[in-house]
């Protein structure tokens, strides 16, 4: 009997040690997911700016950086007016080395093969892009893009400026057939082309009469250019402005002229009391404490992000009524409830026509490549859909009612 209870306890001893040491292999398991986990101390960001503050594109980065890293209690260190060249490069390798920099972000297209080139080299830093296109096919754990749905807050924009069209129509001021408005573009891109598109769609939603014509300057940010194509937009017949470039060159030339304006990504009204509308902006903010968060609690950053009215991304300045059609604050709430339910589309191929046609089947250029062939159909059950196979715009489609007066600068 002595001995079968030696045994009897012996074999109990070897259970309870099996059972501790798997309970040990567990925990050290845990540990092992979080092991890249970076406490909030350590947590530094390197922000690269194409331009500086002076840049609306650029200033509307550095405002959600700022504020990103102070709420979040973490350091940033930043670098700017770096161009689309191997700058960029050398500021990631600069802020990486010595700043102590452990998230980069670059907010430029022409940034990516760049940061990139970086990412390849620092394998153990997360490098983030805005509006870029190669992160989900380029095979890089730490490499990231991230943009945000834009063409609903740009529709919504084009709404406020078809109201805006229809009371000067009311008033008499213009006829129903000189609805005509003008955009100042920096590139024939996909990015230009997909905001001009849903800005002209939200203003024919609400004025079916409106017409647009758009000029491109070749640059992100060139004052001079940007308000010598708002002038010879006016000069041409346009009524009301709108833009995708950096610059206060149109808003000023539409106050100086006044002409009603829209711009984009932040108010002008301070320097357009008279003119500016809406603007319509991506706020980064939320991006920024994501991938933040993700770093801090050793997960992966999303390859390819993107924001939405709802994530907070995508948002509006105040109306400003003293410019604005009334009843146009009340009428955007409207429209972005349908927009967040999915009751509207932006893209819906219903409200628009391509050479007289429906656009029943279209292709895009989703998976960039150096030939960019299109290479995936985005019409499903009568709607475009931008956003869905990635992040960063690929609609170009060219459609009826707008009309490009150059085409030099793609």
């Amino acid at each position: 009997m002595k001995k079968i209870l030696a045994v009897l306890l012996a074999l109990l001893m070897v259970l309870s040690f099996a059972a501790c040491t798997k309970s040990g292999t567990e925990e050290t398991s845990t540990d092992a997911d979080k092991q890249n986990a970076v406490a909030v101390e350590d947590v530094k960001v390197g922000f690269i700016f194409l331009h500086d503050e002076q840049s609306t594109y650029d200033k509307n980065f550095m405002d959600a950086a700022k504020k990103a890293c102070e709420e979040m209690n973490v350091e940033y260190a930043q670098k700017t007016q770096i161009p689309e060249s191997k700058d960029c490069y050398d500021a990631a390798v600069e802020l990486i080395e010595v700043d102590g920099c452990n998230v980069i972000f670059a907010d430029s297209f022409g940034h990516e093969s760049f940061l990139m080139d970086a990412a390849k080299e620092y394998s153990d830093v997360q490098f983030c892009h805005a509006t870029g296109t190669q992160a989900h096919t380029a095979g890089l754990a730490n490499f990231h893009n991230a943009f945000a749905s834009i063409y609903e807050g740009r529709f919504l924009a084009g709404v406020a400026a078809g109201l805006k069209l229809n009371e000067m129509i009311d008033a008499g001021e213009i006829t129903a057939d000189k609805a005509k408005m003008g955009y100042v573009g920096a590139f024939t891109f996909a990015e230009v082309i997909s905001g001009y598109t849903s800005f002209y769609l939200g203003a024919k939603s609400v004025c079916p009469s409106v017409t647009m014509d758009v000029k491109f300057t070749g640059s992100w940010y060139d004052e001079q250019a940007e308000k010598e194509a708002a002038q010879a937009l006016i000069a041409g017949g346009c009524v009301l402005i709108s833009q995708h470039a950096d610059s206060m060159g149109a808003p000023t030339a539409c106050e100086t002229a006044g002409v009603p304006n829209v711009s984009y990504n932040g108010s002008t009204v301070a320097a357009c009391p008279n003119t500016f509308i809406v603007s319509s902006r991506i706020d980064w903010t939320p991006y920024f404490k994501y991938m933040i968060t993700c770093v801090q609690n050793g997960e992966a950053i999303d390859t390819d992000w993107t924001g939405t009215i709802k994530t907070g991304s995508v948002v509006l300045t105040d109306v400003n009524e003293a410019a604005a059609a009334e009843g146009t604050a009340a009428k955007l709430e409207e429209v972005k409830a349908k927009l967040l339910d999915g009751s509207l589309n932006v893209f819906d191929t219903a409200t628009f026509t391509v050479g007289g046609k429906a656009l029943e089947s279209y292709k895009a250029d989703v998976d960039t490549d150096a030939n960019f062939e299109k290479d995936t159909e985005v019409v499903e059950n009568g709607v475009f859909f931008e956003s869905k196979h990635r992040s960063a715009p690929y609609f170009d489609v060219e459609i009826d009612g707008i009309n490009l007066l150059d085409r030099n600068y793609g």
